[in-house]
């Protein structure tokens, strides 16, 4: 049966909802922490131990709990949303403060453990997030909404590591500590003033918890346009991955700069990621989110094949399409997980993007690290490139083309029929199409 999908809103629609100014408003304080803490957690290390190899465990702690998002998951979608970010947001700001008492070497490993447990909370915050968008906002303003969201944490990611930098130089770290916690117990505190009307799934008593974790993925496997959506995400995201590395190359061998010139490359993304948070609702508006998805990939293949060349203007160019496509396809693909996931779900399949976002970066960062001695830096940038066209694929296959999602056609079925008994995880019956959820 043909429906008549619902109008995408514009941003100046979903800034007019109350409960969505609150909970971005939140979302500031939290980012600002987040932002300011990890990357500063970082050059404390570096400063504290001398080594590069003690300082980029950091990174490591921030990005192994990405193994255990699926439990993260089903724990958010147990338990209803708002109670669940106030309480997290609170644990964080605590949980932090235990950095106060690293004061030298010796100390070092306290780091990672608090940064290994915040890391988790972070992935809590992220799946509740999406469930309560998904509760307080219509079908229509998920993309705008999704967009702001998006465009406020890349400001604050281009702004927040050199304020915490500063301070760092400045009044050392304790202050960024407490800093950070003030963020986000500030946060809590907004948030405990959100108002709505939260969806409480009804649990099914015979379900194992191993099918209940799992349901996310068997959940986005089945279905027709997110299945091959998210096979999209997670190459396109390995493949620039790969970017991690073969930068610096770009800057040193191909620019002829110092390695602090990578900042302004860095600036010229991120201002453009920014612009691309705010201009996907029009373009998913104009084109639909599977269109979107796709022009984010050919200007992500794009601007990182520039990144082979030696002319410092069209890898700026390159650096901003880097920025611009990576928010389109990412906010594209929220937005489509977070319309077509049913309400007691939002959270294990947000746990799944989460896994499918960072294990293939980090995968192929690793693989880059060790090729890179081996091979010129201009041989991994291609093989970037094509496979970041390579991702486009999945999506421009006529199944995938047949298959258009609620907020650009018909509702999108899942290729194969839903069982009477069969449930999602959370005694919400398995629908014939399905949705997403961001963050």
């Amino acid at each position: 049966m043909t429906t008549t999908p619902p109008a995408v809103g514009t941003n100046r629609d979903v800034l007019r909802v109350p409960g969505f100014r609150r909970l971005a408003f939140a979302w500031v304080f939290s980012n600002f922490g987040d932002s300011v803490l990890f990357l500063t957690a970082a050059i404390w290390v570096k400063q504290l131990t001398g080594s590069d190899a003690a300082a980029g465990l950091v990174f490591a702690a921030l990005g192994l709990p990405a193994l255990l998002a699926p439990f993260t998951g089903r724990l958010a979608d147990r338990y209803r949303h708002r109670p669940l970010l106030i309480f997290n947001n609170l644990g964080a700001g605590v949980v932090i403060l235990a950095l106060l008492a690293v004061r030298g070497v010796d100390t070092v490993w306290l780091v990672y453990a608090v940064i290994f447990v915040y890391a988790i909370s972070s992935y809590i915050t992220a799946a509740a997030q999406s469930g309560l968008l998904r509760d307080l906002l219509d079908t229509r303003l998920l993309a705008p909404a999704n967009g702001i969201l998006s465009s406020i944490d890349q400001g604050l990611r281009i702004v927040s590591p050199l304020a915490g930098a500063g301070m760092l130089a400045l009044w050392g770290m304790h202050t960024v500590v407490l800093l950070a916690s003030a963020c986000f117990l500030a946060a809590a505190l907004i948030l405990a003033t959100l108002k709505l009307t939260e969806t409480v799934a009804a649990r099914d008593a015979g379900e194992t918890f191993w099918r209940s974790t799992t349901a996310g993925v068997r959940f986005m496997a089945r279905h027709r346009l997110l299945s091959r959506a998210l096979l999209t995400l997670g190459i396109a995201m390995g493949a620039t991955g790969i970017l991690n590395v073969t930068i610096f190359a770009t800057v040193e061998q191909g620019l002829g700069r110092p390695p602090e010139f990578l900042s302004v490359l860095l600036g010229a993304q991120g201002v453009m990621a920014v612009l691309g948070g705010l201009t996907a609702s029009l373009v998913i508006r104009r084109f639909g989110v599977r269109r979107c998805m796709v022009f984010g990939v050919a200007l992500l293949a794009g601007g990182v094949l520039t990144t082979a060349l030696t002319f410092l203007p069209l890898v700026l160019a390159g650096a901003a399409a880097v920025g611009t496509g990576a928010s389109w396809m990412v906010i594209a693909f929220v937005t489509l997980r977070q319309e077509e996931t049913p309400p007691g779900m939002q959270g294990r399949t947000a746990a799944v993007t989460q896994v499918m976002t960072n294990l293939p970066q980090v995968a192929a960062s690793m693989l880059a690290a060790v090729l890179i001695g081996l091979l010129p830096y201009q041989v991994l940038v291609m093989a970037m490139s094509v496979g970041c066209l390579l991702a486009a694929a999945p999506l421009l296959s006529r199944h995938a083309r047949s298959a258009v999602p609620a907020v650009a056609g018909e509702p999108v079925v899942t290729g194969e029929p839903a069982d009477a008994g069969d449930d999602d995880g959370t005694g919400t019956p398995v629908r014939a199409f399905d949705g997403r959820r961001v963050e």
